[in-house]
């Protein structure tokens, strides 16, 4: 069989039809929707699927980018809309756990299959072949699990689980086109119980409880233990325990113990006394709004393992964890295992049966020891996988053979030999790239075909004096064309530090504050004549969107933050901000005067192309959604970038003014805008309405930018950032 690839060699999937509308398949649909993909949901009844998909919109964390995208699919039912599967280039059933009910629903649609469309099911445990065993052998060649992670749209991991029929072709095709175009890691599992993650991650889950009851630990030490420390997320292993569901838990394990009667190990899969409790009385986690822990109001209370009553949370101190937090983590778990202490107790209990289980394991279930790995850090969160974890360990500490699993860009195979890793250029992280030279603020990389990154050095990105000085040495001194604009922090850039601003305003410096804006200008004017890209993340917030909208493109990971929030601290954009938001939505009133509220309102976006319907990103800037391939796609386009060309200033005809003035009053009529923030909100009208050139909208920047710096009331908002992190609304 032959299947329509693009030009890339990629599945030419644009049609998808999710069936099963519940938590899942509306998940799913979703982060599709979310994609560009034109998406069909159905469910068993018109009701349901309206119902099902109602609910799924009031989602927290949100399903969609921005709630507009729902829109986009299109509702139907199983009794009067089958026959839209013969439209789906893949069809992803995503109905509940029955074998039965799903093995029913494939015998119902495949008369309605496309001979070249993919069929998947999703399912945390069932066994793949036995869902097909009834189905024609066309169907068995084109099926295959997707095990998505809830929710589909932040979790990154798929694990993909074809059966002894599944076409191998079918296998790669798929695992490439879930990887480029639905934005997912890919892990091949082999089908059997749990696959990967439910196998040996949940094992890990209730041996974290056993543990906690046997030792007499409470909830908050063992999260602290199993946070960060063992390099993990915050949530540690009780808060992971209520996202993921005590119900979801007590149903995994019982279809383990049920399908792993020879695991020595299943044990562990016994359920707790404290789930147990909890179970019985309906505190099942996030989704019944307490479990082991409950919110009330902003506090935490926490389950005491003993007594079973809530009781307020606790400041956890352990010596080792504060001691020991900042060395790598293999050494600092070496120390750590050897200290008669409460950690040490607890990781010689915990941490040593999880590692020597995943070498129990890993040939039964996983590929590779890579693949085993993987699964645990893209869809776990852990920092290194159980393998990587033995080799920083030692293998000998753990009472395991004295042999690596991972030498310099190879792993052990099953077969006891060395196996090169595959690169994957696409996936490479900004630190891989060889460092060519520096500044106090800066690296600059070489990402190879003659693009080289600079990336800033400061904390969260934030802009500072100091970094327009370098940064501007850099473009003036240096051919710089087509290069990317990034950050070596957690975001892009937090925007400027306000501690510049309160230090010239306590000594009455407004001319310097003027001089730096129009030292900021003049970079931005630079990134302007070169051909810059911008690769953005986390936070791309005011001066930092400043210099991003100076470069030819921005490459936006999907779940930036973007904005302009100067107004919240009591100031404009004063970098170009205001002036390059007048020049990139000229194209009608009506969108200027929208822009200029919401700038006035401070407005962060939630999301990449949320921020594109606010206005503040453009037709030629790019939305990155593989959370992993920012740099890649950033310097894909880098490739071809040439400098920009800058729009004319127009003169807007009609009452732009009058038009500004009536969101004005209805931002200040809705409680969104107080009295002095139509203040700042008139300056940035003044620069949109008033100024006759692109010269004059900067010089306006500046000037009123100053005049705010001036004023008290700016100068405590500052002030109160600067102490709380919390804007003020004075």
């Amino acid at each position: 069989m032959s299947y329509l690839v693009d030009g890339d060699g990629v599945l030419a999937i644009k049609r998808v039809c999710v069936i099963g509308a519940g938590t899942m398949g509306s998940g799913i649909a979703a982060h599709l929707a979310n994609l560009g993909f034109e998406v069909t949901l159905l469910d068993t009844s018109q009701e349901s699927v309206i119902v099902n998909f109602d609910r799924s919109k009031m989602a927290r964390p949100p399903h969609y980018y921005f709630p507009d995208r729902a829109n986009d699919i299109r509702l139907g039912n199983t009794t009067e809309h089958l026959a839209w599967v013969s439209e789906a280039d893949w069809v992803c059933e995503a109905v509940f756990e029955d074998l039965g009910v799903k093995k029913a629903l494939f015998a119902k649609i495949d008369p309605y299959l496309r001979p070249d469309a993919m069929i998947t099911t999703n399912t945390s445990g069932l066994q793949i072949a036995l869902l097909a065993e009834d189905m024609s052998d066309g169907f068995k060649e084109r099926f295959h699990g997707t095990h998505f992670f809830n929710p589909p749209r932040f979790l990154k991991l798929l694990e993909l689980i074809p059966t002894n029929d599944t076409d191998p072709e079918v296998v790669h095709l798929m695992g490439k086109f879930l990887e480029a175009k639905v934005a997912r890691r890919v892990v091949v599992a082999k089908d059997t119980p749990g696959f990967i993650a439910n196998r040996y991650g949940m094992w890990c889950m209730f041996q974290a409880v056993h543990v906690a009851e046997r030792l007499h630990l409470s909830v908050e030490e063992v999260d602290t233990i199993t946070g960060p420390f063992l390099g993990r997320p915050r949530s540690g292993s009780f808060r992971l325990n209520d996202l993921v569901g005590l119900d979801v838990m007590r149903d995994i394990a019982r279809n383990l113990i049920e399908r792993c009667p020879n695991d020595p190990h299943v044990n562990a899969f016994q359920l707790p006394n404290a789930i147990i409790q909890l179970l019985a009385r309906g505190w099942i986690g996030e989704k019944s709004g307490q479990g082991f822990y409950r919110r009330e109001g902003k506090e935490f209370l926490a389950v005491d393992l003993q007594t079973l009553a809530y009781r307020q949370g606790r400041e956890v101190d352990l010596p080792t964890v504060n001691s020991l937090l900042t060395l790598p983590l293999g050494e600092r778990l070496r120390q750590a295992l050897d200290l008669r202490d409460e950690t040490g107790e607890f990781l010689r209990n915990y941490l040593i049966p999880i590692l020597r289980y995943a070498d129990y394991l890993k040939e039964e279930i996983s590929n590779s020891v890579l693949d085993f790995d993987r699964v645990m850090m893209w869809g776990f969160g852990w920092q290194m996988g159980p393998f990587a974890m033995i080799d920083a360990i030692g293998p000998e500490r753990l009472g395991l053979a004295d042999k690596r699993f991972y030498q310099v860009g190879s792993q052990l195979g099953f077969d006891a030999v060395y196996h090169p890793i595959a690169e994957r250029p696409e996936y490479a992280p900004l630190t891989s790239y060889p460092i060519l030279s520096s500044g106090e603020t800066f690296l600059l990389r070489d990402l190879g075909d003659g693009i080289c990154a600079v990336s800033l050095t400061t904390k969260m990105g934030v802009i500072n004096p100091v970094v327009v000085r370098e940064l501007t040495e850099l473009f003036e001194k240096q051919s710089m064309n087509r290069c990317v604009l990034t950050s070596e922090a957690k975001s892009f850039s937090a925007g400027y530090d306000l501690k510049f601003f309160s230090e010239r305003i306590l000594a009455n410096d407004f001319v310097g504050i003027e001089e730096e804006l129009a030292s900021l200008q003049r970079l931005g004017e630079l990134l302007e004549s070169r051909g810059t890209v911008a690769a953005v993340f986390g936070h791309c917030l005011g001066a930092g969107l400043e210099l991003a909208l100076s470069c030819a493109h921005i490459v936006a990971q999907a779940e930036t933050q973007i904005g302009l929030p100067e107004p919240k601290v009591g100031l404009i954009p004063g970098g170009r901000g205001t002036a390059l938001m007048r020049l990139n939505n000229e194209n009608s009133a009506r969108r200027l005067a929208e822009v200029a509220v919401t700038m006035a309102e401070g407005t962060i976006s939630s999301t990449a192309d949320h921020a594109r319907t606010l206005g503040y990103l453009r037709a030629t800037d790019v939305t990155s959604y593989h959370p992993d391939r920012l740099i890649f796609d950033a310097k894909k386009v880098a490739l071809s970038a040439s400098p920009i060309e800058r729009p004319l200033w127009l003169q807007m005809e009609g009452p732009l003014v009058g038009m500004i003035d009536r969101g004005h009053a209805e931002a200040r009529s809705k409680g969104s805008m107080s009295e002095y923030d139509e203040v700042i909100a008139n300056k940035i009208k003044t620069i949109f309405a008033k100024a006759t050139s692109y010269e004059d909208a900067l010089a306006k920047e500046r000037s009123e930018f100053a005049d705010l710096c001036n004023r008290a009331f700016t100068h405590a908002r500052i002030k109160h950032m600067l102490e709380t992190n919390r804007p003020l609304r004075n």
